[in-house]
């Protein structure tokens, strides 16, 4: 662990050895350090990088305050894995077959992205059921907020999305089975992300400019938006919750359909949020803790950190360390911009980098190049104060959204 002292703002812990930290996020470490209600420090992942307002990677522990931004607006993105009674001997020679199911069990992508588009024309029984348990809630929120009633919220509810969210079929170290997934909260994630990150920027209008960013604008406690928007974020973070437990019962339903053969999947599955809030008690304190990019790591927790697509994942163990607040890195980290990798990368490098996976292999995925992120390895030995591994992970399918 390194330690980057902060003149007129808190201390920055890094766990951030052997990996680069390019020097705009660490100037937005520096902005977000000197906010005037950070308690103690803050606590930086291996994966650290650039982000909007904070760095992605980032623990921001607080004290009587919250920044929107920095809990982001895919609110409560996380991810979910299962290990099934199911080898690798079990699975077909050739995977494209399981691919094009989950495919069509699970909308994704920006076309097919909800329950009422194409081959997914209606809100299936479970997605109604769980929305049930979900609709109070929301109705209050939107009784305050009425212009979140118009999101895609209950056809969203279990769907993947697109950009880096992924649906796998990987093998663990004794060659058995898993399924895994990262997606969030979808369209009315974002919606309330976005409403509240502009809603802290009206309440600070007269103050914004003496920000470092306008991005870190933020709610008092006790403020007329502080309330709502805990409550909006802890509903997203269960609609996000609700929506990869669903996912995965629709990606197990569909291997036994092709595989053809009984299984067991244990549906005490590990699911974490990586972009969320929550109210915890460190160094004696209650405080509000922000993970942008993080993962709990409490003494016996499990996590998960998926690394790009090709490359490894991992189960693991939280360390309890204190110091880190409890966390740990939620994936391998960007290196570059999807712009960039799209300008730097050709569909035959993709091609190449994801010759062992069943999966996509066109342009519109070069972004997610596992070259245009760092190197997963490199950044699991960082935090190994921070984490133990349980079981490596190998992709053999991947469904990108």
């Amino acid at each position: 662990m390194n330690l980057l002292e902060v003149a007129g703002g808190k201390p920055i812990k890094l766990w951030t050895q052997g990996v680069p930290v390019e020097d705009e996020a660490r100037q937005q470490l520096i902005n977000t350090a000197k906010m005037p209600f950070i308690f103690k420090h803050l606590a930086v992942m291996p994966d650290v990088h650039l982000g909007k307002g904070s760095t992605i990677g980032s623990v921001i522990p607080t004290l009587g305050a919250i920044i929107p931004a920095a809990v982001g607006v895919d609110i409560g993105c996380g991810m979910i894995a299962a290990c099934t009674s199911l080898v690798a001997a079990d699975l077909p020679d050739n995977l494209h077959r399981l691919r094009s199911a989950i495919e069509q069990a699970v909308p994704h992508g920006k076309t097919f992205g909800r329950h009422d588009q194409g081959a997914w024309d209606k809100v299936p029984a479970q997605a109604d059921h769980a929305w049930k348990d979900l609709a109070g809630r929301f109705k209050a929120i939107t009784g305050k907020y009425p212009q979140l009633e118009k999101t895609n919220n209950r056809q969203h509810l279990g769907t993947l999305g697109g950009g880096n969210h992924f649906i796998e079929v990987c093998l663990d170290e004794s060659d058995r089975v898993w399924f895994m997934l990262h997606s969030g909260s979808r369209g009315v994630g974002n919606a309330i992300g976005n409403l509240f990150i502009e809603l802290a920027q009206a309440d600070m209008r007269q103050h914004i400019a003496n920000l470092p960013d306008k991005d870190l604008a933020y709610f008092k406690e006790g403020s007329r938006h502080f309330n709502d928007y805990v409550e909006a974020v802890e509903w997203a973070q269960d609609f996000a919750r609700q929506n990869r437990a669903l996912m995965m019962h629709a990606v197990i339903a569909a291997a036994r359909q092709v595989l053809g053969k009984p299984f067991e999947a244990n549906l005490e599955a590990v699911n974490c949020h990586h972009n969320y809030v929550q109210r915890e008690h460190h160094f004696g304190q209650d405080i509000l803790v922000t993970r942008k990019g993080a993962v709990s790591a409490q003494k016996g927790q499990l996590g998960i950190i998926p690394g790009s697509m090709g490359a490894k994942s991992f189960i693991v163990r939280g360390l309890g360390n204190e110091e880190s607040f409890c966390s740990c890195s939620h994936g391998a980290g960007r290196t570059m911009s999807r712009t960039r990798a799209k300008k730097q990368f050709t569909l035959e490098d993709q091609v190449r980098a994801t010759a062992h996976v069943e999966c996509r292999k066109d342009k519109d995925v070069i972004d997610e190049i596992p070259m245009a992120y760092k190197d997963i390895d490199a950044v699991m030995q960082a935090q190994r104060e921070l984490v133990e591994v349980v079981h490596t992970l190998r992709q053999v399918v991947c469904v990108k959204g």
